[in-house]
């Protein structure tokens, strides 16, 4: 069956069936395109929660299905796949446990530990977080969220993305370390938990060094998720849509090379831009859903049968929320 010919039937099902479709940024074209609203982690969250109908058919990757069911128990949830983000693979509850206890055995006692992760984390670690008074953030308000989480005097503990807290820690004029570097966790304001991005981790000085060389007035422009000596030698540093309303507001004629995922890059713009990369950036769990699979998941609905859908504990979700609830007071 033709592309043309699935969207049809994708868009006869939704209109049958009430139901809302979502799509991150990093999502094919074509599965994109079959959206009534797109967005980055937290966008998406927020729109999916407040969405009236009662079904909604997440296209992304797991963490993001289970933010919009922590924030709306009582919607229900589904995803073409259930994708797993590499980056949230690296943490579970069991090696959250594990670091905390490398920390107090360094001579930080758990009290005086205050967790954030990134919202690229599951449901699970961010109960973890919430159970200790922690906090969720996007790359969007990592620094405001830790600006306010380093107010209770504790050391911060940022899970996953070490390259974020690095980063972060690096705009603030912070000291940070990652869990196993062999420093000392006690003299550093941002402990930084040892996982990362695949994708924005094929960045590097030597690819915007090429474009430099290349293009003399060329702007560099990364994700905070890319390496600290990559965003240090950049000309902006940004979430996705602070990339997405920086890029917009440039001449076409300024020429660009963005160190961030292929699809969202290559939807932006045309001319004058170029992928920091020798290798595609895509990142393979986004790329997963296809448009059979959302057609399927419709049908799944239809004929009753709920396909792929999210479900969390009540006990996880109840702290999670509160690590999320935290971000959102702020």
């Amino acid at each position: 069956m033709n592309n043309a010919t699935l969207k049809k039937e994708i868009l006869e099902l939704k209109k049958e069936l009430h139901v809302t479709i979502v799509a991150h940024f990093y999502q094919k074209d074509e599965v994109f395109e079959m959206a009534d609203f797109t967005g980055d982690s937290l966008e998406l969250a927020r729109f999916a929660a407040l969405d009236p109908n009662p079904n909604l058919i997440f296209c992304g990757v797991g963490f993001m299905g289970q933010s919009v069911k922590i924030l709306a128990p009582n919607k229900r949830v589904f995803m073409p796949r259930i994708a797993c983000c590499a980056m949230a693979k690296m943490i579970d509850a069991n090696y959250y446990d594990q670091n905390v206890k490398i920390l107090e055995d360094a001579g930080i006692k758990k009290e005086d530990i205050m967790p954030v992760t990134y919202i690229n984390s599951s449901a699970e670690v961010k109960a973890r977080v919430g159970q200790m008074g922690g906090y969720v953030c996007t790359s969007s308000n990592a620094k405001k969220i830790i600006t306010q989480a380093r107010q209770s005097g504790k050391k911060i503990l940022f899970v996953p993305d070490r390259c974020l807290g690095q980063n972060i820690a690096i705009d603030m004029g912070l000291k940070s370390c990652v869990i196993g570097d062999g420093s000392d966790p006690k003299v550093a304001d941002i402990i930084c938990y040892n996982g990362f991005c695949s994708v924005h981790q094929l960045f590097e000085v030597s690819d915007i060094e090429f474009y430099r060389k290349k293009y003399k007035d060329i702007l560099i422009i990364a994700h905070p998720e890319c390496k600290p000596e990559v965003c240090a030698a950049s000309d902006f540093v940004g979430s996705t849509s602070q990339i997405i309303a920086y890029i917009k507001n440039l001449p076409l004629q300024q020429k660009i090379a963005v160190a961030t995922e292929f699809n969202l890059v290559n939807r932006l713009r045309k001319e004058n831009t170029y992928i920091l990369s020798a290798t595609k950036p895509e990142c393979p769990t986004m790329n997963e859903t296809r448009l059979e699979d959302l057609r399927d998941t419709l049908l799944s609905l239809k004929n009753g049968e709920y396909f792929n859908e999210i479900m969390i504990s009540e006990e996880t979700r109840k702290y999670a929320f509160e690590a999320l609830n935290r971000m959102f007071e702020l």
